[in-house]
């Protein structure tokens, strides 16, 4: 086989660099030091290809030594090294590399600089980036538009916008690069206002800006939820003819998106000639973050048939919908694919499984998901905090806490919202002396200052403990004003425990802030009717009336086969109808057989008993639950859904259930899930 010239065996491992491949990389060397008497033999470009190539494969010690085997390393070998170590986020390595070069006497050029500010910006080093900037002016090269571009990069991450400012004023040329690093790091920082500024400026010198431009100040635009400007950015691109470009339309699905523009981001995405993975990412979260969960994973359906492959930010775009909607079968089939496409151990996607099984109330597949991450961060821990917290497992949301803060290996420090899961847990689990210890030590322990939210889960902590008084004067000590969770939470405890004077008081409160809300008209309603105040009760949804409030219907849901079941109470039109009531009639036997007694305190009208029992017996859930128990195999857990509280007698009922059928059923409402068997409930009739 005749030898390859030094040329061609250049060009081979610029292939190698290309195709990321270590093995063909390796393969190209063997063949050079065979055709070689010496390494001395080696022309000086080939030195070169080779440290460029394993600098840029990241085989840093690989590197090195080609670097070491090279006679007399020039500026273009340590570029290529500094090169590789900063594009492989070895900004360290990078800027020792840099101080090396020096050391030997070698001169740094303009392709050099940019690297070693890339790595100063990146490693947040002002001082660094200092003296490279000193040199920069030294070797008359801070001219030079990339490396004068580079170094206002580097203040600019570095977070020194009077050096980044100056440096930019005193640019003798400014390309497109250096405005659009002007641009997107004023966004990045929140300086929305500059990045506006300074794409007008740019736009008045006669600035032709490309997808990078337009995205950055579209993003800009979301960030500060400014519509306006933004669909006049919009406007400007059809003029200009650039919508068309994929990147840009991509950019304007995620503005409208953010913006809470569903409709429009629709028309972007459907109108886009072109689309990438990007394109069906953008648009599925922009359904999932309007609470359009459905349509996320219908598009996320239609990705798939088109032959988009998931990615991380797809996977947890459609995980976070899932979790939105209780899907979990449609979860674990999303599992499947992240496990097939290798992203389920991203951090992001197993996060969003964490959060997906907590939701859907399988809190078994929750902790696996969370065991298995390799790397943890704040947001994983806070879903995992939150599962535990849906589930009433108090116990186990407080040991999960102490680890994070305390026991794991790295230690997390808490954030806002992770206080409001753990105060939560205590909430459903009444765990009152732990709350109020974490509660009080919220300021001088982790630097949190208690939010509405907080306070809203100590008055529900003490309100499901029977503290309804205690609540009620923890609630005139705030010191802010009171949210409607705040009196939401105090209403709920005076149902309960049967507070009607106190449960007013909070209830005034409610309609002067929210007087519209029917659900809270009916809270007391019925709180009248359990304490069989029933006058006062007629008084309340006459009042609702007169003003026009309409109380949502209450209905529950059940998934079989893939097609969802709804029910609302006294529900008869279901085709399996006469089935359904030949369930809910056998159950009911069995049930007075075995001690049951119906809670009539749940019966909205006064009636005689007998009809206030079949008022209570034909609820939504009770229907679906009839409706699964002839629908769903034995030994496979029925799961429904409710949109409103599940009734105290539904409870009861579906306990005595489980244990007649022997089966597992999980009830999600609109506050928590019960997870019944046996005659138990996860809640332990405390919710």
């Amino acid at each position: 086989m005749p030898l390859l010239s030094p040329n061609s065996l250049g060009a081979l491992i610029e292939a190698a660099v290309a195709a990321q491949s270590p093995l063909h990389g390796r393969s190209v060397h063997a063949q050079i030091l065979k055709t070689l008497t010496t390494h001395t033999d080696l022309p000086q470009f080939l030195s070169n290809h080779l440290v460029n190539m394993y600098s840029k494969l990241d085989l840093p010690d690989s590197a090195r030594l080609a670097l070491r085997l090279t006679a007399n390393p020039t500026v273009v070998t340590w570029t290529a090294l500094i090169a590789g170590a900063a594009q492989n986020h070895r900004h360290h390595t990078a800027l020792r590399h840099f101080s090396a070069m020096r050391q030997s006497s070698v001169q740094p050029n303009d392709f050099t600089l940019p690297c070693t500010f890339k790595a100063c910006g990146a490693l947040r080093e002002p001082p660094a980036g200092r003296q490279v900037h000193g040199l920069a002016v030294k070797c008359g090269l801070i001219g030079d538009v990339f490396v004068g571009c580079s170094a206002f990069d580097m203040y600019c991450k570095c977070g020194c916008w009077d050096d980044a400012r100056k440096v930019f004023d005193e640019m003798p040329e400014r390309n497109v690069a250096t405005w659009n690093a002007y641009i997107s790091n004023s966004v990045f920082e929140g300086r929305i206002g500059d990045a506006f500024g300074a794409f007008v400026e740019f736009r008045c010198v006669g600035g032709e800006g490309n997808s990078i431009t337009y995205c950055a100040v579209l993003n800009g635009c979301a960030d500060c939820g400014h519509v306006v400007l933004g669909r006049q950015v919009h406007g400007f691109l059809i003029r200009s003819g650039c919508d068309g470009d994929v990147s840009v339309g991509n950019g304007l699905v995620d503005f409208y998106g953010k913006c809470g523009e569903v409709k429009s981001a629709e028309v972007v995405f459907k109108g886009m000639g072109v689309r990438n993975v990007v394109s069906w990412c953008s648009m599925i979260a922009a359904y999932e973050q309007n609470n359009e969960e459905e349509k996320a994973c219908v598009l996320f359906l239609d990705a798939r048939r088109e032959g988009a492959q998931p990615t991380d930010f797809m996977a947890s775009s459609v995980l976070s919908a899932c979790a939105g909607l209780a899907g979990l079968e449609v979860g674990r089939s999303v599992h499947a694919l992240a496990v097939k496409a290798c992203v389920d151990e991203n951090v992001y996607v197993g996060s969003a499984l964490v959060d997906m099984y907590g939701k859907c109330g399988n809190v078994e597949d929750c902790e696996r998901a969370f065991d298995v991450i390799p790397v943890r961060n704040l947001i994983t821990w806070n879903a995992m905090l939150g599962g535990y917290a849906h589930q009433g497992h108090g116990d186990m949301a407080l040991a999960l806490f102490k680890e994070m803060t305390e026991g794991c290996e790295h230690e997390v420090s808490p954030n806002y919202v992770t206080l409001v899961c753990v105060l939560s847990a205590c909430s459903r689990a009444g765990a009152v002396e732990e709350g109020e210890k974490i509660f009080s030590s919220m300021r001088e322990r982790y630097g949190i200052e208690p939010g509405a939210e907080h306070y809203a889960c100590m008055v529900d902590l003490f309100g499901k403990s029977g503290m309804v008084e205690k609540a009620y004067d923890f609630i005139k000590g705030m010191p802010i004003r009171p949210t409607i969770s705040v009196w939401g939470a105090l209403l709920g405890a005076c149902r309960v425990y049967g507070k009607p004077e106190l449960g007013k008081i909070a209830a005034d409160n409610l309609f002067e802030i929210d007087p519209k809300d029917s659900g809270n008209h009916v809270l007391l309603s019925n709180m009248f009717a359990a304490a069989g105040r029933w006058e006062d009760a007629t008084v309340v949804r006459k009042e609702m009336k007169d003003v026009g409030i309409k109380k949502g219907a209450g209905c529950s849901w059940i998934s079989v086969r893939n097609i969802v079941h709804v029910f609302q109470a006294k529900d008869t039109s279901h085709e399996r109808n006469f089935e359904i009531q030949a369930m809910l009639m056998k159950l009911r036997t069995d049930m007075k057989a075995s001690g049951y007694i119906a809670d009539t305190n749940f019966a909205l009208y006064d009636l005689e008993e007998e009809e206030k029992e079949t008022e209570v017996w034909y609820h939504s859930e009770k229907l679906a639950l009839a409706f699964g128990l002839i629908s769903i195999p034995p030994g496979v857990p029925i799961r429904i859904t409710k949109n409103l509280r599940v009734c105290g007698d539904c409870h009861s009922a579906i306990k005595f259930i489980s244990k007649i059928v022997d089966r597992e059923i999980i009830v999600r409402d609109n506050n928590r899930f019960h997870r019944f068997k046996d005659n138990q409930c996860s809640c332990r009739d405390y919710w």
